[in-house]
């Protein structure tokens, strides 16, 4: 999205100029879920003086009834009006959650993120620059509306129509972000069947998670639209990839992009080797995060191109992170366990914290893994000390809970009530009769 500045003045006139006759108060709860509060015209001007209030008891992840009243202060650049309603139309501003004190809410993931890079600029950083790649499936819908379990194509890693036709609706969907703001680089099937990616330019943390929850309201606006139900659930189906969320990430000082030396061997200043090593130390930590599903790890298996090892590489895109070819400004490092469940301000936090702890402490980086992992027995990869990523949500929630550094970037009331909320999920889960189960034992005992 392009740089903005606007006033308050500038909304207003905005409003006029579009016809716009209500406004959606957007934030996010602790799973990553869109809210929002929506208000009619007349109610801009007290919107945009902070004083908009909402019961922040109703919110998963946010607090107790008895301490249930907080403030939404609107980030005044994220204004876009909806371009898919005509009449009476809508437009959009994501806010920041604040107490009745003035304090800011310390369980709101923007304001999470915010933190983050507050201790970067403080280390000498003035932007993280992160470019997302959430890919997500189509399904048809049933005659109720309804999503059903039929792929809306069988095509492949690049395929066009006809093989490919979800074509049209991602080609609405891209023409949809670009009206609203957003540069979008490319488009294209993915490798599973019914699975695409749409990848759009980086922007700096906080703009990034923006776009990434205006994506998905996008995404599944338009297939709707089109008659099919989009999911960014990580696997939906079982036997073909599942979809992943990588994140290119760099930090900036100015101009200067920090990950760069143009005297190593490979491009790489050291900044970017600590960064990468506090990644690989804390990717056990941060997966209950970037990964936050019990359905998350059944796509970080071996054989389905989804990142199981905590190592990197220059060019092996079997580890879980690799470098990019580009250099100079884009030098990037791509961290490619992330699925799209992930709240991103959360996501995108931890792993910033992650890195910043990796610079802080020099941490150094382990030799690239340049061979295929998957190939590998589980006694090479021990040999060279190549750990796997949580085998599923119960033991990454406990990695989580031992690792400091991740638990300090949530905060404690992130954290306590992300837990509680987790820990939930895995026991209904663990408890529930699944269908594998009754076909392989119904008839057998």
């Amino acid at each position: 999205m392009t740089e903005k500045n606007y006033s308050k003045e500038d909304i207003i006139k905005f409003a006029k100029d579009e016809n716009v006759r209500f406004i959606r108060l957007q934030f996010t709860d602790l799973l990553g879920t869109i809210k929002n509060l929506e208000i009619p015209i007349s109610q801009l001007e007290k919107a945009l003086d902070n004083k908009m209030m909402f019961d922040g008891s109703s919110i998963e992840g946010y607090v107790r009834i008895e301490e249930s009243d907080m403030y939404l202060y609107p980030d005044l650049d994220t204004w876009v009006v909806f371009p898919w309603v005509v009449e009476n139309r809508i437009a959009r501003l994501i806010c920041d959650i604040y107490l009745p004190d003035g304090r800011p809410f310390p369980g709101d993931p923007r304001g999470i993120l915010k933190n983050a890079l507050k201790e970067a600029q403080e280390m000498g950083f003035t932007a993280m620059n992160v470019g997302p790649e959430p890919e997500f499936f189509l399904f048809k819908t049933d005659d109720q509306g309804n999503p059903s379990l039929e792929l809306n194509d069988q095509g492949g890693y690049f395929d066009l129509a006809p093989m490919d036709l979800g074509e049209n609706c991602r080609r609405e969907i891209v023409l949809t972000l670009e009206e609203m703001g957003f540069e979008v680089e490319a488009s294209h099937h993915e490798v599973a069947p019914g699975q695409h990616e749409i990848d759009f330019k980086y922007a700096d943390a906080v703009k990034a998670a923006d776009q990434i929850q205006t994506f998905k309201l996008v995404v599944k606006t338009v297939a709707r639209q089109h008659g099919l139900h989009a999911t960014f659930m990580p696997k939906p189906l079982f036997g073909v990839n599942g979809s992943g969320m990588h994140c290119h990430q760099s930090l900036f000082n100015g101009s200067a992009n920090m990950f760069y030396d143009e005297s190593d061997k490979l491009g790489l200043s050291s900044t970017a080797r600590y960064y990468m090593a506090g990644i690989l130390r804390h990717a056990r930590a941060f997966a209950a995060i970037t990964n936050p599903t019990v359905n998350s790890y059944k796509r970080l298996v071996p054989g389905y191109e989804a990142p199981c090892y905590v190592a990197w590489s220059a060019s092996n895109r079997s580890p879980m992170i690799r470098i990019p070819a580009s250099r100079g400004l884009s030098t990037r490092v791509e961290v490619r366990n992330p699925d799209p469940a992930a709240n991103p301000y959360l996501a995108l936090a931890v792993m910033l914290k992650a890195g910043l702890d990796g610079i802080k402490h020099k941490m150094q980086l382990p030799p690239p893994t340049d061979r295929n992992i998957y190939v590998m027995t589980e006694e090479e990869r021990e040999d060279q000390g190549i750990p796997s990523l949580p085998e599923n949500l119960k033991v990454a929630l406990e990695d989580l809970l031992r690792d400091d550094v991740i638990c300090d970037a949530l905060g404690d009331h992130a954290l306590a009530h992300f837990i509680e909320l987790k820990e939930i999920e895995w026991d209904i889960y663990r408890t529930q009769v699944h269908t594998w189960e009754r076909e392989q034992y119904l008839t057998l005992y």
